[in-house]
């Protein structure tokens, strides 16, 4: 069984930090790769940012800048550093990993989320 833990969420005001942490563990392999999702109210879930299996990172649009993603392989973690905060970066948080499990199989995992709440 694998799982996801996130932690970091909370509460803060417009152009306030914030930094996500998420560490996968259980019958892992390996992971080929991490990063992080968000899902506001009444909207659909979108990507935020993510390494890609060659190393690469990619951002949305409406993070470049702001926020950073890195890593730690040997923890199998993934965190998000988020600075300049505005009120549309209110959402959930979901962190997931693309990684071979321990039944040597593929597969896609999620966090159970972390909620983000900036404050106008």
């Amino acid at each position: 069984q694998v799982q996801l833990v996130e932690s970091g969420g909370g509460l803060v005001q417009t152009g306030g930090s914030l930094k996500l942490s998420c560490s996968a563990s259980g019958s892992i392999l390996s992971v080929n790769f991490m990063g992080w999702y968000r899902q506001a109210p009444g909207k659909q879930r979108e990507l935020v940012a993510t390494f890609t299996s060659a190393g690469y990172t990619n951002y949305a649009d409406s993070v470049k800048g702001r926020f950073t993603i890195s890593r730690d392989n040997n923890k199998k973690s993934v965190y998000l550093q988020m600075n300049s905060l505005k009120p549309e970066d209110t959402a959930v948080y979901y962190c997931y990993a693309d990684l071979w499990n321990s039944a040597y199989a593929q597969d896609y995992y999620w966090g159970q989320g972390t909620q983000v709440t900036v404050s106008s």
